[in-house]
């Protein structure tokens, strides 16, 4: 046997290893009654595997892939001619609650930069709600971010929202609904034939705009693609068959597992400093969403879980799939969750650099003015002991 065969058998082992172990932390978390099992049990049972067996697991992205490719197909059955056009009454209010969240972010950034004594650059892009890969990848080009805490503050705000999100939507805060669309949606089960044969021009459809959405960098493209694409057409008339339970369960695992194998604690400095700012971090903007999620439901007649998972500040995959399985207006939580993501991909990172670039100005004036402030002393020919300035 070869060396690239032995190694891929060894990938097909760790990957059966890691599927297992999902598995099982999906039963346990189906039999105890928790929320959206399929998606919150793998996501432990990665975050637990992924460091206590290094090195013996696998999980390729392209299946985490496939498993958006799924979510994106159903993201684009609900955008109907109808939703559409109440997504377009929407935009105002998406506009002002993405505002709003944003300026939340940068007063928690500034709050948490204070008490870590990290730099701003860091908090900020620590904050920055949604975009993981993007914010990541501006961290990385970002003079004098911190990598590290700028991914444990992402990741940690990721799995803290994936995990809180169901539990408040399930919680008598946000009464029966949830509950009882929840039950409403499992016993509404669709037969594998149903699929057949729409889904055999869908499927294809929906892979290759992906792929496509990929090579020209599109926001989230195996995400994206497919909701759009699915959306296109269906408008035309031709049927778009609805999913089998099982299909959309698949999908939450593999969404899970992958997001659930992010962290890597051993790989932090400050363990308990850094995860205490960064759950705070989280929490606060978890407040913070719930209110503007009030403030929603206020300013439009949306129920209180669909307004939550609009504002949310997780990944527009994950909030889809709890949107899902609840019964939620999927349509208006999408458009929302869309808004955003398309905002921060696009506008954000030139804004961040734009602020960065005045900060480091600033900095580098206060330098010239005071060099000691760097740590070094000026020269002093002469200081006025009555104002202590130095000429």
């Amino acid at each position: 046997m070869s060396d690239r065969q032995a190694a891929k058998g060894n990938l097909w082992a760790r990957t059966g290893l890691a599927l297992l172990i999902s598995l099982a932390g999906a039963g346990l978390f189906k039999l105890l009654g928790l929320p959206v099992p399929w998606l919150l049990g793998p996501m432990t049972a990665a975050l637990i595997r992924s460091n206590l067996l290094k090195g013996r697991y696998a999980w390729p992205s392209q299946i985490r892939n496939g498993g958006m490719i799924v979510v994106g197909y159903t993201i684009g059955l609900a955008m109907t001619g109808e939703a559409l056009r109440r997504m377009g009454s929407q935009v105002p209010y998406m506009i002002l609650m993405t505002f709003l969240l944003l300026l939340l972010c940068a007063g928690i950034a500034y709050v948490i930069g204070r008490l870590s004594g990290a730099d701003f650059k860091t908090s900020l892009l620590g904050s920055v709600p949604g975009g993981l890969s993007q914010v990541l990848i501006l961290a990385e080009e970002t003079k004098g971010a911190d990598l590290t805490l700028v991914t444990v503050n992402q990741v940690l705000r990721l799995l803290l929202i994936i995990v809180c999100i169901p539990l408040l939507i399930y919680s008598p805060l946000f009464g029966q609904h949830a509950s009882e669309a929840a039950q409403t949606a499992v016993s509404a089960k669709v037969p594998w034939r149903g699929l057949f044969p729409n889904i055999l021009v869908y499927a294809p459809l929906c892979v290759g705009l992906a792929v496509l959405g990929k090579k020209i960098r599109f926001p989230t493209a195996f995400l994206l693609g497919p909701a759009f694409g699915t959306a296109l057409l269906q408008a035309t008339g031709f049927h778009a068959p609805s999913l089998p339970l099982g299909l959309t369960d698949a999908a939450q695992l593999a969404i899970g597992t992958y997001v659930g194998m992010l962290l890597k604690p051993a790989q932090i400095e400050h363990k308990i400093r850094t995860f205490s700012l960064a759950l705070l971090s989280g929490v606060l903007l978890l407040a913070g969403s719930i209110g503007l999620s009030a403030l929603l439901t206020r300013l439009e007649p949306v129920s209180s879980a669909t307004s939550l998972l609009s504002l949310a500040p997780g990944g527009m995959d994950q909030m889809g799939i709890i949107a899902h399985s609840i019964g939620a207006d999927l349509s208006i939580v999408s458009g929302y969750q869309l808004f955003r993501t398309f905002f921060i991909f696009f506008a954000i990172p030139p804004l961040l650099r734009l602020l960065f670039r005045y900060t480091d100005r600033r900095a580098g004036n206060t330098a010239k003015v005071f060099p000691e402030a760097e740590g070094t002393e000026a020269p002093v020919r002469e200081v006025d002991e009555g104002t202590g300035r130095r000429y």
